[in-house]
């Protein structure tokens, strides 16, 4: 006599069905606690916060704006695995897979009360997912015991079709379909943003007392396939820790400023609209945007100038770093000096006209011309501490990076596609340029292993925004690599020799291969 073979998988499902079980109750016990006390995403957050420099720039490289959804799917992968083999260790060698399961509920505590603000209600969640988990998967466990008698080990083919218990059927069902029901519910209600929306389509964004140079004729090349001067808000990149985007209103926001200041300050909403406005349009750009990468973007920014808030505190001689920290927790060290010369860094409220976009830090972010987001443009940031870099560290200088970030002289091919044909005859290239806070002197442009040719320039903006070129490329038959650089302002050309983004941003040229018929 012999177990039916049919029965084999019936553990691994019993422990997937209780593992969901656990999330969907972890989920809608979040709710009346916090967001960041749901532990599917709390211990999501930690694996983010924990990763190695080389994983999270792997990640990122690798699925770009869609990291988180990799990272998603890649727990939900590791999760239904170790909760199959739960359901089959509590099978063959009880208690065994419920030991594992408090192992993970525990997992889920620490992550979720090391969450910022976090109580010791955080980990109610976590404790519920795993006693759901647990009974959940021993009742449908006991479900097996009551499947028909094994047949007779010379019947295989009735072996191997004996069919499941009816009742282990209908309760792992049951269960699985409740807890997709109420995970969904927990899920919306967790995320949602229906206040945050409401507050943000009820502001009225102050005129600018100096507003943003109109956009001159010639700054827009027009030609299909090129990259638009202004970057819609719905496409402007979005890099960041956040795994739930923080939904924060203008009512609850706050701004303290503490640290090496002759006094403190909190800033609420309405008091930093009393201070007269600024627009600019600058372009950002992320540390991990590789050669000839789209993680950058240009947009017309609405804000104070972050020097006029600081010189309510009065910064003290010697500190030389702002540290910001957003609501979620995550923290950037910006150089006092970089903020400080004139340039326009800017506390934002605003984006191509409309109120901050939730996902790009509604309702007050940072920006900063010339310096790569991670060490400049704080979202949702409720926090700064006037510092020294001798004394503190940042989120991911604390990961290995570069303590300063500016952003390093680029330029990048847009058009026409990489790896495409054409015809032979003329071929109209076209790309961008930027050498942030320096400014764009010149583009040129390589084909194969011939000499550097000029590109045309399109009308530059000024030196905080990026600027578009093209190149009339007189096609011969063959493959052909072409390949640009742009020299700044100050007469220095771009390194040709290739650097990933880590530590301090990549280096290196743009090339494409085209195939002219």
């Amino acid at each position: 006599m012999s177990t039916p073979r049919a029965h084999a998988a019936a553990p691994w499902l019993a422990g997937i069905v209780a593992a969901g079980a656990g999330l969907a109750a972890g989920e809608i016990a979040a709710v009346p606690v916090s967001p960041d006390a749901s532990p599917y995403f709390a211990v999501g957050s930690s694996v983010v916060g924990h990763s190695p420099q080389a994983v999270r720039e792997w990640a990122i490289q690798t699925f770009g704006i869609a990291d988180k959804v990799a990272l998603f799917v890649g727990m939900g992968i590791i999760i239904a695995a170790i909760a199959g083999a739960c359901g089959y260790l509590e099978r063959r060698r009880p208690p065994l897979g419920s030991a594992i399961i408090v192992v993970f509920a525990a997992v889920g505590v620490l992550a979720a009360v090391n969450r910022p603000g976090a109580s010791w209600t955080y980990a109610l969640p976590s404790v519920l997912a795993g006693v759901v988990g647990i009974v959940v998967l021993r009742l449908l466990l006991a479900q097996l015991d009551d499947e028909p008698p094994p047949v007779a080990d010379g019947d295989a083919e009735d072996r191997v079709h004996q069919p499941l218990s009816r009742r282990f059927v209908l309760a792992a069902g049951g269960v699985a379909v409740a807890a997709v029901a109420i995970g969904v519910v927990g899920r919306r209600m967790l995320a949602d943003t229906a206040s945050t929306l409401a507050d943000r389509a009820r502001i009225l964004l102050p005129k600018p007392v100096d507003p943003a140079p109109p956009i001159p004729p010639g700054t827009e090349l027009n030609l299909s396939g090129a990259t638009s001067f202004v970057t819609g808000n719905d496409d402007f990149y979005r890099i960041d820790t956040a795994l739930q985007v923080p939904t924060l209103t203008t009512v609850d926001w706050r701004l303290r400023i503490h640290g090496e200041v002759d006094r403190e300050v909190t800033l609420t909403w309405d008091d930093l609209l009393a201070i007269p406005m600024t627009e600019r349009f600058v372009t950002l750009a992320c540390v991990s945007n590789d050669v000839g990468g789209d993680l950058i973007g240009n947009a017309r920014w609405l804000g104070v100038p972050i020097q006029k808030v600081l010189d309510l505190a009065g910064v003290r001689p010697g500190a030389d770093m702002l540290l910001s920290t957003s609501v979620d927790g995550w923290t950037c060290g910006t150089p006092i000096s970089d903020i400080t010369d004139g340039r326009d860094a800017l506390l934002a409220v605003g984006m191509n006209g409309r109120p901050l976009p939730i996902e790009h830090g509604y309702p007050v972010r940072q920006v900063v011309p010339g310096l790569y987001g991670y060490v400049s443009a704080t979202k949702w940031v409720v926090d700064w501490e006037i510092t020294r870099f001798s004394e503190a560290r940042a989120y991911w200088t604390d990961r290995g990076w570069s303590a300063l970030g500016p952003i390093k002289l680029a330029s990048r091919i847009d058009r026409p596609a990489r790896g495409t044909s054409h015809p032979a005859g003329e071929v109209v290239i076209a790309g961008t340029a930027w050498a942030q806070h320096i400014g764009v002197e010149r583009v040129e442009v390589r084909i194969d292993d011939g000499p550097w040719q000029p590109a045309e320039l399109a009308t530059e903006y000024s030196v905080d925004t990026w600027r578009q070129w093209r190149f009339v490329w007189q096609a011969g038959k063959g493959d052909h690599t072409v390949t640009c650089r742009a020299i700044d302002k100050q007469g220095r050309p771009q390194v040709e020799r290739y650097q990933s983004p880590a530590p301090d941003g990549a280096t290196g040229l743009d090339e494409r291969r085209y195939t002219i018929a």
